[in-house]
């Protein structure tokens, strides 16, 4: 089935649930060198008046030296039937295996951003914002239980396609 691209409105899909319940594969670089990374924090919506996704990548993912490197990033959710494919790619290094062979998925890109064929919905972002996150800001103490003194960098991207099946 081939991707149609759609309004960010059209999503329609809950990604509180993809995000939380079915994860979803966040990847960035260009056509010659990427990274991929299974993630479950993060969100959509709208921010100084244009369409975007947040993202949280701590600095020792190997992914975090393509987003801090390349412009544009993809976040994508694939079927349930793909989720043992994204616990390996939250699992395992880039550095170490391909994480995308492993899983028999198939490269993409939308201009030089990429994504895999295997996702149902894809959102493809250019970053406007970055921001690590400081836990002197925390106003809920519970939410440093969350880290071990390894804090994310959030990113921000404006959405500038996104793709459905």
């Amino acid at each position: 089935m081939a991707f149609q691209a759609i309004s960010p409105k059209e999503i329609g899909e809950n990604l509180i649930h993809l995000l939380d319940d079915r994860w979803a594969l966040l990847t960035a670089g260009d056509r010659q060198e990427y990274n991929t990374m299974t993630v479950s924090w993060g969100g959509v919506g709208e921010l100084w008046n244009r369409e975007v996704c947040f993202v949280f990548v701590r600095p020792q993912r190997y992914t975090y030296q393509f987003i801090e490197k390349y412009d544009g990033f993809s976040l994508a959710f694939f079927p349930e039937s793909e989720h043992s494919h994204l616990a390996l790619c939250g699992s395992k290094s880039g550095r170490e295996i391909d994480k995308a062979a492993q899983c028999g998925f198939t490269l993409a890109h939308e201009g030089d951003v990429p994504y895999f064929e295997q996702a149902e919905l894809v959102i493809v972002c250019k970053k406007i914002y970055k921001q690590d996150i400081d836990p002197k800001c925390f106003l809920d103490p519970t939410i440093e239980k969350n880290y071990n003194g390894d804090y994310h960098r959030m990113y921000v991207g404006q959405i500038e396609k996104v793709l459905k099946k």
